[in-house]
């Protein structure tokens, strides 16, 4: 499914609350302002990218609550590798200034996970319960992952603060 085709509408599966949910914040995300005179849309991450640690840091954490909402629906651990690939790309680019905010527009990582839960809601059936420990280990990752973010965005922002002082 690419991103310029709609996202087909669910209308009677079990988890549809969930889906729901994910839409909205995957619009929200990354596709909620539209670009006057252009076919492109925008959305909070590249924004909240501007802010310097703390943005990529809140971008993040909401891309890690779409894969901790994929781990309870039970999508298998490849695809949950695949979603969390694609948050870590977009989270380690975001860091660096004004390439990582274009990268961020770009990437489109929420559009990307929220693709990979529908695709396998289509084809499987998810009565499978959420692994507890993987969304421990996750939520502990994504900390970790984090933390290392802002201190990254600090350094580099001391650097270039830096070489503009010197």
């Amino acid at each position: 499914m690419s991103r310029t085709s709609p996202i087909p509408v669910v209308t009677n599966h079990p988890r549809l609350a969930i889906i729901q949910r994910l839409r909205k914040l995957t619009h929200l995300m990354d596709n909620a302002i539209a670009i006057p005179g252009t076919k492109f849309r925008i959305g909070l991450d590249p924004i909240l990218g501007l802010l310097p640690g703390a943005g990529d840091f809140i971008g993040t954490a909401l891309s890690a609550y779409i894969v901790l909402e994929a781990v309870r629906l039970g999508l298998p651990k490849e695809t949950l590798g695949k979603m969390v690939s694609n948050i870590l790309l977009e989270s380690v680019v975001g860091t660096v200034p004004i390439v990582g905010d274009w990268f961020d527009f770009a990437w489109k990582a929420n559009v990307k996970n929220l693709e990979l839960i529908e695709t396998h809601l289509g084809v499987t059936n998810i009565s499978k319960p959420a692994n507890r420990w993987l969304m421990f280990l996750l939520v502990i990752g994504f900390l970790i992952i984090g933390i290392g973010l802002v201190t990254l965005s600090v350094l580099v922002f001391k650097l270039l603060l830096n070489a503009v002082t010197s």
